[in-house]
């Protein structure tokens, strides 16, 4: 996988080629394409025959055929849990991820998904929402504990030298937008002891496996009391307390980002139990997320998420390095 972010195809281009696609499923799958949002991948919202579909585009430079039939492994044998989760679609030919061959040579991979029915709860939501968030994510890490992956299975990794280092997967947090170069040293300070600290920590089969690893609130979905869980565009390898630290993503610097964390984790223990030597890194995990998100800022620019954020984000991200450095507070909140 490559840091490179950037996808040079206008939202004309992709919908087309988002036509092409859906012209490789059977006819009565033929409707509407409205184009949702662009970020790692393109999103549509089909309408067809009355129904709801999403059709996922894959941007280039970031997952192989085999990692998306490998994610939908997960999805399966999720399914079969009773976890809601999304399914993919056949084409006529009975394909799940198509390859659409580009004019530059290059390939274009899709997967049509059946609709998923909810709510996304927002950050305006009681904060006993994260309660669901963390009691779904428990299910889904002993799920994976206990699951006996196939023998082609393959997926990203997510581990502190592909999330914050000079070559991460999202590129370098020193490119992100309104990051002074004279508080470079502050950040580059905290990924040192992120290092430090995780890896001492380690990979043990108890505390490093598969993840979803962008499960917030974004990718929840509440159904006459179900919670059900999207995009596993991102699932991989890395620390199942990531999840916790992706389940406040974009937001760490909120004044009620501590009580969201401190929800999250009574869902979760509702259902799995979290390590007192988890518990004690939970701090190191969230600031590597932040770190890692002001990597994606820095080479997702363009993004309608990346600008939502505002010119203060990066200056936030700072403050919660410092934070992490200096006191033995969570790096959250004002």
């Amino acid at each position: 996988m490559s840091a490179e972010q950037s996808d040079t195809l206008t939202d004309a281009e992709i919908t087309l080629l988002a036509h092409q696609a859906l012209a490789r499923f059977p006819a009565a799958l033929c409707g509407e394409l409205k184009l949702l949002c662009r970020s790692e991948n393109a999103t549509f919202l089909l309408m067809a025959a009355g129904k709801r579909y999403a059709l996922r585009l894959h941007r280039p430079n970031y997952h192989s055929k085999a990692d998306i039939l490998s994610e939908l492994l997960w999805l399966d044998a999720l399914r079969d849990t009773g976890i809601m989760v999304p399914q993919a679609i056949p084409t006529s030919e009975g394909e799940t991820v198509l390859t659409l061959p580009m004019a530059d040579g290059g390939e274009r991979y899709a997967v049509l998904f059946h609709w998923i029915e909810g709510e996304m709860p927002t950050t305006d939501v009681d904060p006993k929402a994260f309660q669901q968030l963390g009691q779904i994510t428990a299910r889904l890490h002993q799920h994976s504990r206990s699951w006996q992956k196939p023998a082609a299975f393959q997926r990203i990794i997510w581990d502190h030298h592909t999330m914050v280092s000079d070559r991460s997967h999202w590129g370098r947090w020193q490119d992100a937008p309104n990051l002074n170069p004279a508080d470079h040293g502050i950040v580059a300070e905290a990924v040192a002891r992120v290092g430090q600290e995780l890896q001492g920590f380690g990979k043990g089969a108890d505390r490093y496996g598969l993840i979803h690893a962008d499960l917030r609130l974004t990718n929840l979905l509440l159904h006459k009391g179900e919670t059900r869980v999207i995009d596993f565009d991102d699932c991989g390898l890395g620390w199942y307390l990531h999840d916790l630290a992706a389940a406040v993503s974009f937001v760490e610097h909120h004044p009620r980002a501590a009580e969201w964390v401190d929800n999250w984790i009574l869902g979760y223990e509702k259902v799995a139990h979290i390590s007192d030597e988890e518990m004690a890194l939970v701090p190191t995990l969230l600031i590597q997320r932040r770190i890692q998100m002001t990597a994606w800022m820095g080479s997702h620019a363009e993004t309608d998420m990346a600008r939502s954020l505002g010119p203060q984000w990066a200056d936030h991200s700072v403050r919660l390095c410092r934070r992490y450095l200096e006191t033995n507070q969570l790096p959250l909140g004002v």
